[in-house]
């Protein structure tokens, strides 16, 4: 059994001459849901698309439940379900049709039924057949959480997901949420507001230009407390290097 959902190792991103991440290291462990937290440019989302293969490192390694994702991309990409702020949709297409190449894409046996269970839980049964253009921001969203965990990923990553979303597309994300963590799936996301106060998570860590310079435990409002204290500079014995 491979306890480790995400493993990775040393890893350095540039971007020209800027350096995106610092010989970052992280393990996240099945089944726990970890927040990536820190400013705009801490090299969070760098991070998580060094974890979803989207970016390549400079140096280091990734693996995803076992698999090393430079030697088989493919393989690691199965066990990941992406939500990003590009969408990932074929705005020509309808829902369910964005919803039934992505069931194809994957191999998925009984597409017909899983994508019209993914189009009710999302609240789009209405707006099936519509092309996804004409969506909002906050219907597109949860048409893209659907995609996203259609294939019952093993780990769900999510890069500022709550951006831009409507009360009603913010509350059905934090249900999710709630409902991947209390099933025990693995679950990493970054952000640098903590205004939504995430249930369930694990871990939060704390990323300040391109490093991770410490992580702690505890629910969302102790997290927002110490997170405060990092942003306003305020002294906390917790943060301090951490590679």
């Amino acid at each position: 059994m491979i306890d480790d959902a995400v493993v990775v190792e040393n890893a350095e991103k540039w971007f020209g001459l800027n350096p995106a991440l610092a010989n970052v290291s992280l393990r996240v462990h099945q089944g726990e849901f970890v927040v990536l937290l820190g400013r705009n440019g801490a090299g969070k989302s760098t991070l998580l698309r060094v974890m979803a293969r989207l970016v390549k490192p400079n140096r280091g390694g990734v693996r995803i439940c076992g698999v090393d994702v430079a030697r088989d991309p493919e393989r690691g990409r199965e066990r990941i379900g992406l939500v990003a702020h590009q969408t990932f949709l074929y705005p020509g297409l309808s829902a369910r049709e964005n919803l039934r190449l992505h069931a194809r894409l994957h191999g998925i046996e009984g597409a017909g039924e899983r994508v019209a269970a993914a189009l009710s839980e999302a609240g789009l049964d209405l707006s099936a057949d519509r092309p996804v253009r004409g969506f909002s921001r906050g219907m597109q969203q949860r048409l893209a959480i659907a995609r996203a965990t259609l294939h019952g990923p093993e780990l769900v990553l999510l890069d500022e997901p709550f951006t831009g979303l409507d009360l009603e597309a913010a509350e059905l994300l934090s249900e999710r949420l709630r409902q991947w963590a209390a099933a025990g799936r693995t679950i990493v996301m970054a952000t640098h507001n903590l205004e939504q106060g995430p249930e369930g998570v694990t871990r939060w860590v704390l990323l300040d230009r391109g490093r991770i310079v410490t992580e702690w435990t505890g629910d969302s409002r102790a997290a927002r407390s110490r997170y405060r204290q990092f942003l306003t500079g305020a002294p906390d014995s917790s943060v301090g290097p951490r590679n």
